[in-house]
């Protein structure tokens, strides 16, 4: 149970102590030997029959590329590899981390609930409910694409929201976003860490998200949990996130802690979400619980943590309805934040959408994915070359580095800053009507800051 000292065993949440969710993980298929990769497991989240040589021809990879892949990448077991490491296109979406970042923003209309809610708690379960929606879209398992240096991602088309994301960092990765419209703001620095073990990654979100209510100023910091992936290699790859997300009211000091339950055998507990609303004094107020793949619910509690009598749980999100049998097991609204059709006027040259090989996996041509996707490291690495060679220092267009160094559970984290240029140039862009427009696709991808981008 997500209670304040995690020491109450009664109540409402018992069950989330049961044995079947907490003995152990998922049930587990060892591969030891199969095919001379000792040392691996299959993980198989629906606890199925299939022997372990069975269940691991499941995944994606043919038995060469398999074979080529692991003798790449077992030097780096237990290392980060959040950008040692060139992929093939054959593991990745259509998409950019920027994009991810962007989706978020689906179900933004719980943040304008959040924003006219006079009761303080029940902000926070409007709140949270936000921070757990994207989970569902999350739990795609194609690697969005790394974006280059200064790449940005443009949003002007969905609930009066303008965001705006640019990726200020390569080594380490590091992306910034903002978002605000009528009701909120948001700001995030995102930098991710990865622990690579061989047929799974753990991934240890070290960021800052803030969320600004606009109409008292209530200030909302998030801290979600870290993800796994599983069955890179062999097996059918899936994704699991466990254990606690916290939002805590900067303004109040109330908050909500939301226990997300590891997947258990045959599958127990897998997408459950329970926790409580705290006040100021860590005394719970209101129960939530659902499932991050489905929908969330919530209802008033006593001290105890147990529902008030007289109340019943009501919800308060739903996952919309998503395409079916999608390649790349998209939503709609992803669709929408990869569609040219939705971008905004005068689209910047940086933005991921115009990306060479995104664009050509989206298309369906892998070897020409591929081979754009080495073209574009290899530039970066050429531009990386150009500036050191002249004593420059990448400087972010649209973020300021604050010289802030926040601590999160998993590392220490620089801080990036919007710095409010972007609704200049938005604004500029929107009015500047007397201009001929040019079609979006013809742009090229451009997210260079030097030139003479030579590759020798």
């Amino acid at each position: 149970m997500a209670s304040k000292d995690q020491k109450q065993g009664g109540g409402f949440f018992s069950s989330i102590a049961s044995s079947l969710s907490n003995f152990g993980s998922a049930m587990h298929k060892s591969v030891n030997g199969l095919l001379g990769y000792d040392g691996l497991e299959v993980i198989n989240p629906e606890g199925g029959k299939e022997d372990a040589e069975e269940e691991a021809q499941r995944g994606r990879w043919k038995k060469e590329e398999r074979d080529s892949y692991w003798k790449m990448m077992h030097k780096y077991i237990g290392s980060d590899v959040t950008s040692m490491v060139s992929l093939p296109v054959l593991i990745f979406e259509p998409m950019t981390m920027l994009q991810r970042m962007a989706e978020l923003m689906e179900y933004s209309y719980l943040l304008d609930q959040a924003d006219g809610c006079e009761d303080p708690y029940l902000r926070l379960v409007y709140a949270s409910s936000w921070a757990i929606s994207v989970y569902y879209a999350y739990q795609r398992t194609w690697k969005p694409f790394n974006p280059i240096l200064g790449e940005t991602y443009e949003m002007a088309n969905h609930g009066g929201i303008t965001f705006i994301a640019e990726q200020v960092s390569h080594h380490p990765p590091m992306s910034a976003g903002h978002a605000e419209n009528e009701h909120f703001i948001y700001d995030i620095t995102s930098k991710l860490k990865t622990k690579f073990l061989g047929n799974s990654v753990d991934v240890y979100p070290i960021g800052r998200t803030r969320v600004t209510l606009k109409r008292d100023g209530v200030v909302l910091d998030l801290v979600p949990p870290p993800t796994k992936v599983n069955n890179l290699i062999f097996g059918r790859t899936w994704v699991d996130s466990l254990g606690e997300m916290i939002m805590t009211n900067l303004t109040t000091g109330d908050k909500i802690v939301l226990y997300f339950q590891p997947c258990g055998w045959f599958g127990a507990g897998r997408y459950e979400v329970d926790g409580y609303v705290y006040n100021a004094a860590e005394e719970p107020k209101i129960l939530m619980t659902g499932k991050w793949n489905e929908s969330l619910s919530y209802q008033p509690c006593d001290m105890e943590g147990e529902p008030l009598s007289g109340t019943e749980l009501k919800e308060v999100w739903r996952v919309a309805d998503v395409p079916k049998d999608d390649k790349f097991q998209y939503t709609y609204f992803a669709h929408k934040i990869n569609s040219f059709d939705t971008a905004p006027k005068k689209l910047l040259a940086s933005d991921s959408r115009l990306r060479p090989d995104r664009y050509a996996l989206e298309k369906g041509d892998l070897s020409k994915a591929g081979s754009e996707k080495s073209s574009l490291e290899e530039r970066q690495r050429a531009e990386k070359r150009n500036r050191e060679a002249n004593g420059h220092q990448f400087t972010p267009r649209w973020f300021d580095m604050t010289g802030e160094v926040t601590p999160t559970p998993w590392g220490d984290l620089e801080v990036y800053q919007y710095n409010g240029k972007y609704t200049q140039h938005r604004a500029a862009s929107d009015s500047s009507d007397g201009i001929e427009e040019v079609d979006v696709r013809s742009i090229e991808f451009n997210p260079w800051q030097y030139g003479n981008l030579t590759t020798k």
